[in-house]
This record gives C-alpha cells, structure tokens and sequence, in this order.
C-alpha cells in the first residue's frame, strides 16, 4: 500500500491519503468546537445542538463547512463510501460519543455534499458510519474522519 502525506498547515490540518490498487481511504481532521465571535465556542455536540437557535445553528454549520473546505477540496469525487468517526478527547472523562458523533456526522457529510464530493448523505451513498473512541489527545483534541471509497 502506498502512502502520500499531503500536510494542509492550518490547526487540525492533516490529510494523509492511502490508497492501493483496489481500495481508497482519506483522512480528514475535524475540531470539537467552531469559534464564535462575541460568545463562547459552538461544541459540536447533540446537547449544543438541540439548545442553539436555529439561526445559531445555521451559521455554525456555514462555520464548520468553511473550516473544512481545504481538506475536503483536496478530496477526489465518490459515488459510494464508508465513514468512520474516531473521537480523541482532550480529558479523560466518559463521553457518550454518539453525542459527539452524531453532529460531526451531520455538518461532515452535509458540507460533503455542497462541494460536490458525494451526490447525496442518503444510504445509498453512505451505507456504513461507524463511531468509535479513539485515545485522549490532551495537546490536539479532535474527530479524524476516515473516508473509504466502496465499489
């Protein structure tokens, strides 16, 4: 398997890409909270996403669709993938990481879609999301989201 590291330089900004003769698999690396201006960060997770004005809630998703953009510019198109979530917190404390998960997920795959890398969200283009806790990352808190092309 051949690896290509291409190094974007901005905070969480790594994209290794693997890939072989029959599979491909991206790495992308999302952060656990949007910087909001004149109030404190948006954490992305379920319970700020259930409490935030729906206004809030749009604007932070634009937010985390211009945070990602230059990795997922650099990304080919898919017509079908899988997508694993790994959580890396910053504490040790017990996290329910489908809470967390849920809502990188939902912002992940919508700006997914907007640049034009995937047709759709819908099952037929993602058939499996996996969620999984990774270890505590005290200095680089973080959800790396692999990407696997399906054939």
């Amino acid at each position: 398997m051949a690896l290509q590291q291409v190094l974007l330089h901005r905070q969480h900004r790594v994209l290794p890409i693997c890939s072989n003769n029959v599979h491909k698999e991206f790495l992308v690396i999302s952060p656990l909270r949007i910087p909001r201006p004149r109030s404190k960060d948006f954490i992305l997770n379920l319970n700020d996403y259930r409490n935030t004005h729906f206004q809030t809630l749009n604007n932070m998703k634009i937010e985390y669709k211009k945070l990602m953009k230059e990795q997922i510019i650099a990304l080919p198109t898919f017509t079908k993938i899988s997508l694993e979530y790994i959580l890396y917190p910053k504490t040790k404390r017990l996290t329910d990481i489908s809470n967390v998960l849920s809502i990188h997920d939902k912002f992940f795959c919508d700006a997914f879609v907007e640049y034009g890398k995937l047709p759709e969200d819908n099952y037929l283009y993602i058939p499996r999301i996996v969620y999984q806790m990774g270890n505590v990352d005290k200095s680089n808190p973080r959800v790396e989201i692999l990407i696997k092309e399906i054939e």
